[in-house]
């Protein structure tokens, strides 16, 4: 194994068992998230009250030494209060601009569906075009720059539903789960007298992480690869089930995902097990189904299964 492969997955690891000692039994949720962040992706984490969505970028956020701000979503909020004011100084005769909570490394946006759609326009200009446009300026965000966004799908009274082009600037969504029994009683124990989120520590910096995600760029990607990647996401766009598949977009989320899963494996190059394995958590939250039937959710899940047993994986046998 390289050596590089090897210093740059060591820290991706130590990212993933640091978070696990505050998340129990979730392991691979937990490395689809370590995945997004080293992608350079905003992050979407969807499931039922109290399973630990918050938890879980709360505890991402604090693995690595950035700036953390969260943001409580509220049906009341403007945008200025999550991009900022400006404020007319009478000493200066200036106004100055007073940055909100959003100009920070990691933004925590819980409960991003109790959002209006407004505040949810100023967030998608900060996550697509990472900047914010304040009263005619532009202010460029920090670097790095993360949304993990927690929503609950059950709850919809007093939400707004994100729209399309906002889900599309998710480079994935996950999902928690319930704990098996062993795991709820574990948590149980953990927390008899102080939560583990109050005694983690930071085991990589701002500067580690931007190694990381030019790190993971250098991960070799078969033409082979890219073929299957690109057909996947085509037969997304021609499913007569599927209203609106996939956009170039979602190739280029798998594209970076699938070299990031090929690095925490400690492999400099992907295979097409990295690609079906992301397949999912990539791709289902860009389709808009023609019937809905139960969660959508789960629909796109489905016909994400279905293509992946359709379309042929390179260098197998038909």
């Amino acid at each position: 194994m390289d050596e590089a492969v090897v210093k740059a997955r060591k820290t991706a690891l130590g990212i993933i068992h640091n978070i696990e000692t505050v998340i129990t039994g979730k392991q691979k949720s937990i490395e689809l998230a370590v995945i997004g962040l080293i992608s350079h992706g905003h992050l979407l984490i969807e499931d039922a009250p109290g399973v630990g969505k918050t938890i879980l970028a709360r505890s991402l956020a604090r693995s690595v030494n950035c700036s953390f701000k969260r943001i409580q979503f509220t049906p009341d909020m403007l945008p200025g209060d999550i991009t900022g004011v400006s404020i007319y100084n009478q000493k200066t005769s200036e106004f100055q601009f007073r940055p909100g909570p959003i100009m920070a490394n990691m933004v925590l946006a819980d409960e991003i569906n109790r959002a209006t759609p407004r505040v949810q326009s100023a967030l998608l200009e900060c996550m697509e075009e990472r900047q914010i446009s304040v009263d005619g300026m532009t202010y460029r965000m920090p670097s790095p720059f993360h949304v993990l966004a927690t929503q609950n799908p059950i709850e919809f009274e007093g939400t707004f539903p994100l729209p399309e082009t906002q889900l599309d600037r998710f480079l994935m969504r996950i999902n928690l789960g319930y704990p098996s029994l062993e795991e709820e009683m574990e948590i149980m124990t953990r927390q008899q007298f102080i939560h583990p989120i109050e005694k983690i520590a930071p085991v990589a910096d701002c500067e580690d992480l931007l190694d990381l995600q030019e790190f993971v760029k250098k991960i070799y990607v078969d033409p082979n690869i890219e073929r299957y990647i690109a057909m996947l996401v085509e037969s997304t766009r021609q499913s007569p089930s599927i209203y609106l598949g996939a956009s170039p977009r979602g190739s280029l989320a798998m594209y970076r995902t699938v070299q990031a899963r090929a690095l925490l494996d400690g492999r400099d190059y992907v295979l097409p097990d990295d690609v079906k394995a992301l397949a999912e958590p990539v791709l289902a939250h860009r389709l808009v189904l023609h019937s809905l039937d139960g969660s959508r959710d789960k629909s796109g899940r489905v016909q994400i299964n279905e293509i992946l047993a359709k379309v042929p994986v390179p260098g197998a046998t038909p």
